[in-house]
């Protein structure tokens, strides 16, 4: 058989591409490190997905995210990546929701598992905790602006992570908050200093595109192996 997953089917077997194609995969954060997941998983046969972001592709966007060429600009990212995603696969499903997310945020579904590439501690926190709540598998980016180095990039769980300055953050809540651990992909390597005077920090499309594709991996091996 030659189709667009045949390579895929020869790796993990015709029971593990239809369990990928049965699934359904949350994504909060389509930006740098989120479109690069997106891509990976509808290219490894995903079926269904339900897409959150609130934001709009902007110019300065192009340096990083996939879905942001010079006809995406202004688009909502949402709307950008679903049409990707048709490109490649015209019947996988998706359910693209442009809002931000936050502890008020209703979603009515309960996905096979949830991509965090959110920006805001709060809403990452929010996010968490409807996961847990919901018993759904997850797994969380942390901090890929002001870095380099990809060979430094890891997985961990959150209570393992060290040098990363958004990871520290999220660990001293999830003490405090009594959450359960979680898996996350994270950087040992020190942040390079330079911000913006808006408080805006550089990043490279070779650390974010290696976050969101190794997040992309792990929820792949978790759906075949569920």
């Amino acid at each position: 058989m030659n189709d667009r997953l045949h390579r895929t089917r020869m790796l993990f077997g015709s029971a593990a591409v239809q369990k990928l194609n049965d699934a359904h995969v949350m994504i909060v954060g389509c930006g740098a490190v989120g479109s690069f997941a997106i891509e990976a998983l509808a290219r490894s046969g995903v079926g269904n997905f339900i897409l959150v972001d609130f934001d709009t592709i902007e110019e300065s966007n192009i340096n990083r995210q996939l879905f942001a060429t010079n006809t995406t600009i202004g688009t909502p990212k949402v709307l950008a990546a679903a049409e990707r995603i048709h490109d490649i696969c015209p019947d996988i499903h998706v359910d693209a929701q442009s809002i931000f997310f936050d502890e008020n945020t209703k979603i009515n579904c309960r996905p096979d598992f949830v991509i965090d590439a959110i920006d805001t501690v709060e809403s990452k926190i929010a996010l968490y905790k409807w996961c847990m709540t919901k018993n759904i598998p997850f797994i969380s980016s942390m901090g890929a602006a002001r870095k380099i180095d990809p060979t430094k990039i890891k997985y961990a769980q959150i209570s393992e992570t060290s040098v990363c300055p958004l990871a520290a953050k999220i660990r001293k809540i999830v003490r405090e908050q009594k959450l359960d651990d979680f898996a996350v992909v994270y950087s040992t390597e020190v942040p390079n200093k330079t911000t913006a005077p808006n408080r805006t920090f550089g990043s490279v499309i070779t650390v974010t595109g290696i976050f969101g594709l190794m997040m992309a991996d792990y929820c792949i091996k978790n759906i075949i192996k569920s």
